[in-house]
């Protein structure tokens, strides 16, 4: 699995560091996103990858194969 994100839809809400500061963090400057863990390997971080992106309020993550 890989974690993209898509910074030009990114506001800048931080949700996904709210759902797992180990995989994501925001940029000092404007607040988008930055993926950490682009590559989740366990159930859990799995799990968590995929609330990330269903709590997004910008689109702005994917989580693919």
């Amino acid at each position: 699995m890989e974690i993209s994100a898509d910074l030009g839809r990114c506001v800048g809400a931080g949700q996904c560091v709210l759902v797992d500061p180990e995989a994501f963090d925001q940029n000092d400057q404007d607040g988008t996103v930055i993926v950490l863990r682009p590559h989740p390997q366990n159930t859990l971080e799995i799990a968590r990858a995929k609330e990330a992106v269903n709590v997004c309020p910008g689109r702005t993550l994917s989580l693919r194969d």
